[in-house]
């Protein structure tokens, strides 16, 4: 096992052997990750109201327990990384740090409205298989991962197509996320990464969730239940399922769905979309 001091730092990051210093400073959410918790650990001794003022816990050592590639040959690239961390502080006491790293995400809940009908709406959902949560069959909203290169409203766009067969605009898509939280971010950056946390006990993962009304003839309706998509050379199989969306809360144990409803619902009560 190698390892090397963080730039500028004393803190230890130990690798496994199949990954390198400069694939790990590359991993976008390896960087972002590191960023924000150093944010974190920072506002410790600059806030005197801060809970752990005085006690200041740091970033010790950073431990790479495996990494999952994508790709191969010229086009192999860090898919995910499992890592721990030795946070503590002078007493002696440390803060548990096992870190799943997968970067950003999104999430789009896909409103459709039946031509020639006033109130009648109904949310698109998928059916695919999710080997990590032990369901062939699980139901959600379309989302996918963001690449260092995308954007979070490019990418939601490009996952509707995908996931779902249809084409939405980037710019006829409509954050929820940002309005609902905001205040959240003190820095640009936080900004643009105004999201949800399905999972932060465990995963850095952040997600943005958009929205898009789209008007259409009633037979479409018919003619998308149940519908196969995805991308079938990924290994994708999808099948959509429409439910009303005053019954989503009830359709599905996906978290994203409920967040985006409960972001949905909010937000029209303040009459803010």
């Amino acid at each position: 096992m190698s390892s090397f001091p963080l730039p500028s730092s004393t803190i230890q990051v130990n690798l496994t052997p199949d990954l390198t210093r400069e694939q790990l400073l590359k991993f976008h959410p390896f960087s972002s990750w590191l960023s924000k918790l150093q944010h974190s650990l920072s506002l410790q001794s600059s806030s005197p109201d801060h809970p752990f003022h005085g006690e200041e816990y740091s970033l010790k050592s950073i431990t790479i327990q495996s990494v999952d590639f994508f790709g191969s040959g010229d086009k192999k690239r860090v898919g995910f990384i499992k890592l721990s961390t030795s946070v503590g502080n002078a007493k002696g006491e440390y803060i548990p740090g096992s870190v799943f790293l997968r970067g950003g995400s999104v999430a789009i809940l896909l409103i459709l409205e039946p031509e020639g009908t006033e109130g009648e709406l109904w949310a698109v959902l998928t059916v695919q298989p999710r080997i990590p949560a032990g369901s062939l069959e699980m139901v959600e909203l379309p989302a996918g991962m963001i690449d260092d290169a995308g954007t979070f409203a490019g990418a939601a766009a490009s996952e509707i197509e995908e996931e779902c067969g249809i084409k939405i605009p980037e710019d006829k898509l409509i954050d929820l996320t940002s309005p609902a939280l905001k205040g959240f971010a003190s820095t640009e950056k936080e900004r643009l990464e105004e999201a949800i946390y399905p999972s932060p006990g465990g995963s850095d993962e952040f997600m943005k969730i958009f929205a898009h009304v789209c008007k259409i003839p009633r037979e479409t309706l018919k003619d998308w239940q149940g519908r196969l998509t995805g991308l079938r050379d990924h290994g994708e199989k999808i099948a959509l399922k429409l439910v009303r969306l005053e019954d989503l809360w009830k359709e599905t144990r996906d978290a994203k769905a409920l967040s985006a409803i409960a972001l949905w619902d909010g937000l029209k009560r303040e009459s803010r979309i």
